[in-house]
């Protein structure tokens, strides 16, 4: 009885709209305002769905920040069971967070993200705060895949539905009404909300989040010539004082104000204002789309005999459009224009794109090629357009980037293991120090052990690149009195454990070149200097005993591919890292025993998904000595866990760090991982290793293994670098072992 007391009071209201409609032979035009209020724009959605059950024409649409998302591709031809399902399946954190595929990374971006918990702006050292923490660039990918099909449409009232948003001028504090120029652009400019999202350059103008001046443009719809207006308003109201008890809180109450405020005469202004129940949601649910688009569904159905009345009200009904959207895979390009390069040459870009010109890609390859110049961290923005070339019957893409200001970064991460203990990193990188394409890196690291890592880096991509490397390395160890005597010749009885204490310090120069970003190879020259001692036992003149102590200097080359979706826990791709050292030079040669040799070792391993949430790892490696020298300084010692291990330490599951080791050994490893909620994974791991000396001479490699181990752990994935527990056990042994880390490996 209600909705028909409802419909029959709007007909009423209404009715002389409807008598000068049939005078005039015109039709009521709807408009429809659509306000910002992040995840809980999905609301709109379920409006939208209402509406189209309604058969209800909507003639024009205003939106802001992520009315205007939905509003743009509503406008675009999309349907609401379209955005249904295209926002069901977006992953809405890695949009947010920019996070940039690890095959997009060269070898030293990886490194650098896999390695520091924080980067901070760092000029004129001074710490600065970034403006933002997302470029938007994954979000700007997404809106230009999906409104593809309207790209030559630059006057968006020639969209199927006319459209526009509202963007806020940063510099004046003004709303600024977007209707023309490139669609995924004015969207982008539209929800981009302050801190979490970059500004977005147009027209000479600095644009954020519209919300922030005009959350709810009502006004500007019915300028545009509309009869009735639909509202939808998801934005946060004024909370009361029983819900301001944090400090953020009462900053958001401030930020709301003018926006509140203004709402009271916009409501008095909508025809159909419809308000949906989420306040059990936040800007930032997007994990609970599905909930959220029911809350708009139902908020319009409230209005649903408003909505059936206008319908009847109209003469013309919705058509399909003209241009619907349609499944585009692929694309080809005739052109490429860039823009805004000053430091970086146009060369330099189209390398990171790595566009093949007139030939067919896939928008995942496209988006990869962006991701490629994104990940490079050179660029503070990268916007573009696609548009059509009629000569051609390809696409022009038209680029213009905005080089990074930013040249020193202070660089910050925190690690604890069983070997090195705990250590904070200090990290300062200097990109452009000599020439544009270099970058300079120090990690000083302060812990139980001080350590350091020095790298300069010229970055030529496919040609010939050239580094030089300096790293200090140190750690104290008990080890087994029984593994040290076997290889040091000491006679010392009656002592169980032995504390060995190990330094290092190598000096590299190399060159270094890059095929994709997934495979480099290069060769150097290297010097090493070599401690070896242990205060629990003595030397022959009561002093610490000293295994080594000497400088070695060798010649060595390297191969590696890495396709692996992630360092430290793998669903898919594969791994190689060999190695080949000649050892030929020891000047001092403290031990006495040197004699030319070399040391080969190689890595092999891939990963593949088993399910959606396990993946299978197999890993296998192995090494020699070539050459007649006694020295077991550079020999493979196994045991312990850790992605940090240097020279010739290889972890082994089921022992503890030095356990045992060889001039020669082989390794199997198997991994399941499952991960049984987001970024929380348990695993169950198997090692299997036989080492001796002259292995492979003996044909002993491939018999049944000396050596086994089983672990079953636990990692969880923090912004700190992975946080891991595993406790481990080996038949051999007949005891087990917890092994701990915590934070990115350094």
């Amino acid at each position: 009885m209600k909705k028909i007391l409802t419909s029959l009071i709007f007909i009423l209201q209404f009715g002389f709209v409807l008598q000068a409609q049939n005078d005039s032979d015109q039709d009521l035009k709807v408009g429809l305002v659509l306000s910002g209020g992040g995840a809980k724009g999905l609301a709109h959605i379920g409006v939208l769905k209402a509406i189209e059950d309604a058969g209800l024409r909507i003639d024009y649409i205003g939106g802001t920040s992520m009315g205007a998302i939905i509003g743009a591709m509503y406008a675009s031809g999309y349907s609401s069971h379209d955005l249904d399902s295209i926002f069901k399946s977006v992953d809405f954190q890695k949009l947010i967070q920019d996070e940039v595929p690890r095959s997009a990374k060269t070898f030293y971006e990886k490194n650098n993200s896999e390695r520091y918990a924080l980067t901070l702006p760092f000029d004129n050292f001074k710490i600065a705060i970034p403006t933002a923490i997302s470029k938007g660039q994954n979000v700007y990918n997404l809106y230009s895949q999906l409104l593809f099909h309207v790209r030559d449409v630059d006057n968006f009232e020639k969209l199927p539905i006319p459209f526009f948003c509202i963007a806020t001028d940063i510099e004046k504090g003004e709303p600024v009404i977007l209707d023309r120029g490139y669609l995924p652009q004015a969207i982008a400019a539209s929800g981009a909300l302050p801190s979490v999202f970059e500004p977005v350059a147009i027209d000479d103008k600095l644009l954020i989040d519209g919300g922030v001046v005009n959350n709810f443009p009502i006004d500007e719809v019915k300028a545009k010539g509309m009869d009735v207006i639909i509202g939808v308003d998801v934005q946060d109201e004024l909370s009361d004082r029983e819900s301001l008890k944090a400090a953020n809180e009462i900053l958001l109450q401030i930020s709301n104000y003018r926006t509140a405020l203004s709402m009271k005469e916009k409501i008095k202004k909508t025809d159909v204002y419809i308000k949906p129940d989420i306040t059990d949601f936040n800007v930032l649910s997007f994990d609970q789309g599905g909930k959220i688009f029911k809350k708009g569904y139902y908020a319009a159905i409230e209005h649903s005999s408003v909505l059936d009345s206008l319908a009847l009200l109209q003469k013309k009904h919705p058509e399909e459009s003209k241009l619907r959207p349609y499944a585009k895979d692929t694309i080809s390009l005739s052109r490429i224009q860039i823009k805004g390069y000053d430091r970086y040459s146009r060369a330099y870009i189209r390398g990171k794109l790595r566009f093949k010109m007139e030939e067919p890609i896939t928008f995942e390859k496209f988006n990869e090629g962006i991701s490629n110049l994104s990940a490079t961290n050179n660029f503070k923005a990268i916007q573009y357009e696609l548009k059509h070339n009629e000569a051609s019957g390809r696409e022009d893409l038209l680029m213009r980037v905005e080089e990074s200001p930013t040249d020193l970064f202070l660089r910050l991460g925190v690690h604890y293991d069983d070997l090195y203990k705990s250590a904070v990193l200090v990290n300062l990188t200097q990109k452009h120090l000599l020439f544009d394409d270099d970058v300079v890196s120090l990690d000083f690291v302060l812990g139980d052990r001080i350590r350091y890592n020095f790298e300069y880096y010229l970055d030529k991509g496919f040609y010939w690149s050239f580094g030089i490397k300096s790293r200090f390395n140190s750690f104290l160890k008990p080890i087994d009195f029984n593994f040290v005597r076997e290889r040091a010749g000491s006679e010392d009885a009656g002592v169980r454990q032995v504390d060995v204490e190990l330094d290092d310090l190598t000096n590299q120069i190399y060159l270094q070149s890059v095929f994709r970003e997934e495979f480099s190879f290069g060769a150097g020259l290297e010097h090493k200097y070599l401690q070896i001692e242990s205060e629990t036992i003595s030397g022959q003149d009561s002093n610490n005993a000293v295994f080594d102590n000497s400088n070695y200097f060798s010649t060595y080359g390297f191969l590696k591919f890495d396709s692996f979706d992630d360092k430290y826990f793998p669903s898919r791709g594969i791994y190689f890292d060999g190695d080949f050292h000649l050892y030929f030079s020891s000047p001092d040669d403290f031990t006495g025993l040197f004699d030319e040799f070399s040391i080969a070792k190689a890595k092999l391993g891939f990963a593949m998904p088993v399910t959606k949430t396990v993946s299978f790892n197999a890993f296998s490696e192995g090494g020699f000595k070539i050459g007649n020298t006694a020295l077991n300084s550079f020999d493979f010692i196994l045991g312990g866990y850790g992605n940090n291990l240097i020279n010739n330490f290889i972890p082994f599951l089921g022992y503890d760090f030095l356990s045992f080791g060889a001039d020669s050994f082989v390794k199997g490893l198997a991994i399941v991982d499952w991960e049984f909620v987001r970024k929380n994974h348990l695993n169950f791991s198997a090692n299997f290793a036989n080492v001796d000396d002259r292995l492979f001479d003996t044909g002993e490699w491939f018999s049944k293994p000396d050596y086994t181990g089983y672990a079953i752990g636990y990692g969880l994935e923090t912004f700190l670098g992975p946080i891991e527990a595993k406790y481990t056990w080996s038949p051999e042994r007949g005891k087990g072992l917890w092994l701990f880390n915590v934070g990115f490996w350094f």
